[in-house]
C-alpha cells in the first residue's frame, strides 16, 4: 500500500489551482478527497478505468466522450491539476466573475470555454469541425437503438443544414456558437459544487 501522506496537496498548489480554476479552498480539498478515492493505483493520477467506476459516467451515453475530455491527446493518466482544469468548465459563473478585468485570460468556466468543451465532445476526429458522420455517431450514442438510422440521418442533415453558414456541410466552432447563442449554456453546463 502506498502512503497517502506523500500525495497530499501543498498550500501553494491549492493557491495555484484556486487562481487557475476559480474553485474555493474547501471545494479543492473536497474534490481532492474524491480524486484520491478514485485513484485506485494510489499514484496521484487517474486512468480511464478509474473514471469508468463513477456510476453517473458509467450510465451516461456520452460517458466515454466526457472521460476522454479529461485526458490530453496521447495521455492515459490525468493528475489532480488536469482533473480540476476539466471540472472548472462546469463551475457555475458567479455574479462577481462577469465583470472581471478584460485583460485577464478568459476563465475556464466562461461561456466560450463551456461551448468549446461541448463542441469537442462532438468533434470526434479533432479537426475543428463537426461532420455529418460525427454528429450521427454522437446522436447514436445518445439515443441508442430507439430511433432508426433513417431518422437519425434526417436529424443530422437538418442540424447541419441549419447550422452550416459557409456551405462546407459541417459545423465549425463559430457556427456552433451561433446556433447556441440563445441557449443558457452557463446554466445547462454547470454543476453545483459545495462551498
Amino acid at each position: 500500500m502506498g502512503s497517502r501522506a506523500s500525495t497530499l496537496l501543498r498550500e501553494e498548489e491549492i493557491e495555484e489551482i484556486k487562481k487557475e480554476t476559480g474553485f474555493s479552498h474547501s471545494q479543492i480539498t473536497r474534490l481532492y478527497s474524491r480524486f484520491s478515492s478514485l485513484d485506485k493505483g494510489e499514484n496521484g493520477t487517474l486512468s480511464r478505468e478509474d473514471f469508468q467506476r463513477i456510476p453517473e459516467l458509467a450510465i451516461n451515453p456520452l460517458g466515454d466522450r466526457i472521460i476522454n475530455a479529461f485526458f490530453p491527446e496521447g495521455e492515459d493518466q490525468v493528475n489532480f491539476r488536469g482533473f480540476m482544469r476539466t471540472l472548472a468548465h462546469f463551475r457555475p459563473i458567479e455574479d462577481n466573475e462577469k465583470n472581471k478585468d478584460p485583460t485577464a485570460s478568459e476563465p475556464l468556466n466562461s461561456r466560450t470555454n463551456k461551448l468549446l468543451f461541448a463542441f469537442q465532445l462532438y468533434d470526434l476526429d479533432r479537426d475543428d469541425k463537426i461532420s455529418r458522420d460525427e454528429l450521427l455517431q454522437v446522436l447514436r450514442m445518445m439515443v441508442g437503438v430507439n430511433i432508426s438510422d433513417e431518422q437519425l440521418g434526417s436529424i443530422a442533415d437538418r442540424t447541419i443544414q441549419e447550422a452550416d453558414q459557409n456551405g462546407d456541410s459541417s459545423i465549425s466552432f463559430n457556427e456552433f456558437i451561433k446556433v447556441l447563442e440563445k441557449v443558457d449554456v452557463e446554466q445547462k453546463m454547470s454543476i453545483r459544487f459545495l462551498h
